[in-house]
């Protein structure tokens, strides 16, 4: 029986180009320790584009006129997509029960809510949004946009179809099930029109301004366990996006392991009865 080619090696000069470049293009910092999984991972792409080594790889990335799909399908292959149904319920619960009677009240007069999930994977996020906000009946008649965004195209191509397995179930109340799924296959559970109709999906590299430039404005932007990927600069530079991208009084959610201090001063802290949550300041 053949054999496929042998792996190849990843020099560390190789490890430190490669990163760099992942780094600029993505803000993902990958430490000395994840060598192997660049080296693993990206032997693929060495076969599909016939290089010999991680050298004329980076060369490819850094000068050749396809580097840039390139760089996108790298760090596809890099990033690992885990995400589940109403995860950290906590939040949430304190999300639908004082921040969503908040945003009913102030824009009342406007009847338009704009909801952005950075980093929102296969899509669970968004969708659970959607249906808190069905669920809350503060917003009938309103036009209210839940905007879900990643880096990977392949996720967002699973997000839009918004079918998914058990796994992602796990967290699932049994009543939001009945109510906001169907099941068109055993283990299968597909998202009611009810709920889809209320969310869109695009693709946005957080650190690139030219594709932010086509995210609106927010009134509330949920970034959870996204920016823990990232160092303190890159970390910095999406915060201040995020800033320029919330309305005046707009709230931001981080994941319950990340907080602001020491990264920027830019935001206020709220206390909430179950929870705590950063807002933009009113002038």
């Amino acid at each position: 029986m053949a054999l496929g080619p042998a792996p190849v090696e990843m020099t560390p000069e190789e490890f430190r180009l490669l990163s760099e470049q992942l780094y600029g293009y993505s803000g993902l910092l990958f430490r000395e320790e994840m060598k192997y999984l660049l080296e693993r991972r990206l032997q693929v792409r060495l076969q599909e584009l016939e290089l010999v080594d991680f050298g004329a790889y980076y060369r490819y990335l850094r000068y050749d006129a396809g580097g840039r799909n390139e760089l996108a399908i790298a760090t596809e292959l890099l990033l690992t997509h885990e995400t589940y149904f109403f995860r950290e319920p906590e939040q949430l619960r304190s999300f639908a029960g004082e921040v969503l009677p908040l945003l009913a009240q102030e824009k009342a007069a406007s009847k338009r809510l704009r909801i952005w999930s950075a980093g929102c994977a296969t899509g669970e996020e968004p969708y659970t949004l959607a249906m808190m906000l069905l669920d809350s009946g503060l917003f009938e008649g309103w036009d209210a946009t839940i905007y879900g965004s990643d880096l990977s195209r392949r996720v967002l191509t699973q997000a839009r179809r918004g079918v998914y397995g058990e796994s992602a179930m796990r967290a699932m109340p049994p009543d939001a099930l009945a109510r906001h799924f169907e099941t068109p296959a055993p283990n299968q559970h597909r998202v009611r029109d009810s709920v889809r109709r209320l969310v869109t999906f695009g693709q946005v590299n957080l650190l690139d301004e030219q594709n932010l430039a086509l995210v609106g404005r927010m009134d509330a932007i949920f970034c959870r366990n996204v920016m823990i990927y990232f160092d303190l600069p890159a970390r910095r530079r999406v915060l201040r996006h995020f800033y320029d991208k919330l309305t005046e009084g707009g709230y931001l959610l981080l994941g319950h392991s990340e907080n602001l201090i020491n990264v920027t001063a830019d935001f206020e802290l709220v206390h909430l009865r179950g929870d705590l949550v950063y807002r933009r300041p009113r002038s």
